[in-house]
């Protein structure tokens, strides 16, 4: 599209004062966003919050030396020029969208900022013909390097592999409270409790349609049953088990996926084909929770196969029963 029909500026087409008023707008962004992450990580992982910290200062700092160039070179008045009024400029992710990655991601994130910004400034520097002007550019991505070796230096400060292991198994133990144990409790209701109503329909009607639309409903309520439920029942401030509404979809998809699992085989026309797959996905199904518990919980795996097997078995058969009778 051409730059008449665009609400953006072209790199080439901006002016020495414009470059520079985008690289101080560009600091300014940078401190803010290192600020916010450390306010949200300080109460669980406070040697990364330092981390952040610590970069947001210096990004103040080389701002600041920004500001004293624009100000020698072409006064007071510097405009107000952002990353998305320039085509093509690289751009940060919105802020509350980096608050939600893993931690590993956020301490990537640091790298990356400090990469784009070092590397915009030499591409700029080529690309001028002037020679203060490409002495100016230089300077920015020389600090810009700087910012990069000063990110590992104060990584290597603050994030000690002692730090790192214990923010790590903090970060481990919240995907636990927050996805896993609502997640494996939905497909533990999801696969158990519908056994019943979908067998006993199947064994009573010898009608597969029929039976997967018993399967369907009951697997489709259950699933917002369980998610209304879980993210009700803790907003998470006190148990910080994390957001609600996490741990809602969490049990709710999973509670759904768990009844589904053996109502589609149903969806086969022949009675004792989609029975004898269905009750394999059972078997499949209540193995698997078993191993998620040992896996994730750190239940003994056979202790886990007597509950969840042995319970689901029980049901299973008091389907197969009164459906028959």
């Amino acid at each position: 599209m051409s730059n008449v029909f665009s609400s953006k500026k072209r790199f080439r087409d901006l002016s020495e004062a414009e470059i520079l008023a985008l690289a101080i707008s560009s600091e300014e962004d940078d401190g803010r966003i290192y600020r916010n992450l450390a306010s949200t990580l300080q109460a669980d992982f406070p040697s990364t919050a330092a981390m952040f910290i610590d970069m947001a200062e210096e990004e103040d700092n080389h701002r600041q030396r920004l500001i004293d160039m624009f100000q020698a070179r072409f006064g007071d008045n510097i405009p107000l020029i952002r990353r998305s009024h320039v085509a093509g400029f690289y751009d940060r992710k919105p802020e509350w969208l980096t608050k939600q990655l893993p931690l590993a991601r956020m301490r990537e994130i640091v790298a990356e900022m400090e990469f784009e910004s070092r590397s915009f400034y030499e591409k700029a520097a080529a690309r001028v013909s002037d020679a203060e002007t490409r002495r100016l550019l230089g300077d920015l991505a020389a600090a810009e390097a700087g910012h990069e070796h000063m990110a590992g230096e104060l990584a290597e400060t603050h994030l000690t592999g002692e730090a790192i292991d214990e923010e790590d198994l903090q970060a481990h133990r919240q995907f636990i409270l927050t996805w896993v144990q609502p997640g494996l409790a939905g497909l533990m209701d999801g696969s158990v409790s519908t056994l019943a109503p979908i067998f006993a329909a199947a064994f009573a009607t010898g009608d597969t349609w029929n039976t997967f639309l018993v399967g369907l409903a009951a697997s489709v309520g259950a699933g917002i049953s369980m998610g209304f439920t879980e993210a009700a029942s803790d907003d998470g401030a006190i148990s910080g088990r994390g957001s609600p509404l996490k741990r809602g979809i969490a049990s709710g998809v999973m509670t759904t996926l768990g009844g589904l699992g053996h109502a589609l085989p149903y969806l086969i026309p022949d009675f004792w084909t989609a029975t004898t797959i269905a009750v394999f996905v059972v078997f499949i199904e209540l193995w698997s929770i078993a191993w998620i518990q040992n896996r994730f919980m750190e239940t003994p795996f056979w202790r886990a196969a007597m509950q969840v097997v042995l319970g689901g078995g029980l049901v299973l058969a008091a389907g197969i029963l009164i459906g028959s009778g």
